[in-house]
C-alpha cells in the first residue's frame, strides 16, 4: 500500500513529463497548421490544384517553406476569384506574416490583396500578376516570351502558312494576356499564316475537348493549334483524335508530364518549359526574406525553354 506523500510524488512527476511532453509537441508541431514553436505563418493562396502545374508550384513552395522553417499554410481557390478573395482575408486574420498570391484573375486580385498592403503585410504574386496593386514582388516565368517562341516553332511545324486556331486561358489572367502577346506579336512575322478563330477553354483539358471540338468543325481546314497551356492542348488531341500531330500540329505550354509525353509521343509538337517549382521556391524565398526585413527583387523573371521532340529528353 502507498501512503500519501508517495501517491502526491508520482502524481508530480507524471505532471512534469506530461507538460514536458506537451512542450515538445507545440515545437514540433509549426508546420501542422498553426505557427508555434516559432515558426513564421505563411499563406500560399493558390488559383486551383485541379491542375498539375500548380500542383508543382505548390510542392516547390513546400519543399523550400520545410527547408526554411516556415509554416506554409496552403489554400485552394478552386478557380474562383470570390473564394481566393475570402482566404485573403482569412491569412490576415489568422495571422499570416506574409501571403503568396497566384491569383485566379489578376484584375480580382487587386482588391484581395488591397487590404493587406494596406496593413503593411508583405505580399508576392507568383505566376501571374496583380493588376492595379504594388506588390513587393513578383515572381513568374518570361510569358511574353514563351509565347513568341511558341509561334515561331508551330509556324515552322506547318511550314509557315495556313490557318491556325488559339485555345486561350482564363480571362483576366496575366499568363494568359502575356502568351497571347507574345504568340500573335510573333506570328505577325509570318504573312503566310492567319488565325482562324481563338476561345477561351479556361485552361482546362475538358473544356478544351469541347471548344476545340466546335472550332475545328467550324474551321476544317485549320492546320495548327496554339495552347496556351498543355492541359488545353492534351483536350485538342483528344478532340483531333488521329489528326493530332499529323493534319493538326499543336503547340502547348507549361511542360507538364503529360505534356512531355505528348510531344514524345508526336501528339504535340513542342510545348514552353516552365519551372513551376522553381516559380514556388522562390516565392517562399522571398516572402521569408520580407518577414525578416531583408529586401527583395521587383521582379524575378524565370527562363523558359521550348521543347521540342529533338530535346524532349533533356526535360524528362
Amino acid at each position: 500500500m502507498m501512503n500519501i506523500s508517495m501517491k502526491k510524488g508520482i502524481r508530480a512527476a507524471l505532471a512534469l513529463v506530461c507538460a514536458g511532453t506537451l512542450m515538445v509537441g507545440a515545437s514540433a508541431c509549426g508546420g501542422s497548421g498553426s505557427s508555434s514553436g516559432g515558426n513564421d505563418k505563411v499563406a500560399l493562396l493558390v488559383s486551383t490544384l485541379n491542375n498539375p502545374f500548380f500542383v508543382d508550384l505548390r510542392d516547390g513552395a513546400q519543399a523550400e517553406a520545410k527547408k526554411l522553417n516556415i509554416d506554409l499554410q496552403v489554400s485552394d481557390a478552386q478557380n474562383d476569384s470570390a473564394t481566393q478573395q475570402n482566404q485573403a482575408q482569412n491569412a490576415q486574420s489568422q495571422g499570416a506574416k506574409a501571403v503568396i498570391i497566384n491569383p485566379v484573375d489578376s484584375d480580382a486580385a487587386g482588391p484581395a490583396v488591397a487590404p493587406l498592403l494596406s496593413a503593411k503585410l508583405p505580399v508576392i504574386s507568383v505566376d501571374r500578376s496583380v493588376t492595379g496593386e504594388d506588390v513587393n514582388s513578383h515572381i513568374a516565368s518570361d510569358n511574353v516570351a514563351g509565347g513568341a517562341q511558341a509561334a515561331d516553332q508551330l509556324a515552322k511545324s506547318i511550314s509557315e502558312k495556313g490557318k491556325i486556331i488559339i485555345l486561350q486561358g482564363t480571362p483576366g489572367a496575366a499568363s494568359t494576356r502575356d502568351r497571347g502577346k507574345g504568340f500573335k506579336d510573333e506570328i505577325k512575322k509570318y504573312p503566310g499564316i492567319t488565325i482562324a478563330a481563338e476561345q477561351t477553354a479556361n485552361f482546362d483539358r475538358s473544356q478544351a475537348l469541347d471548344v476545340a471540338t466546335n472550332l475545328m468543325q467550324s474551321n476544317p481546314d485549320a492546320v495548327g493549334i496554339y495552347a496556351q497551356n498543355d492541359e488545353m492542348a492534351l483536350g485538342a488531341i483528344q478532340a483531333l483524335g488521329s489528326k493530332a500531330g499529323g493534319d493538326v500540329k499543336i503547340f502547348g505550354f507549361d511542360g507538364t508530364d503529360d505534356g512531355l509525353k505528348a510531344v514524345k509521343s508526336g501528339k504535340m509538337v513542342g510545348t514552353i518549359a516552365q519551372q513551376p517549382k522553381e516559380l514556388g521556391k522562390k516565392a517562399v524565398e522571398a516572402a521569408s526574406k520580407l518577414i525578416k526585413g531583408e529586401k527583395v527583387q521587383k521582379t524575378q523573371s524565370i527562363e523558359v525553354k521550348t521543347v521540342t521532340k529533338e530535346n524532349v529528353a533533356d526535360f524528362e
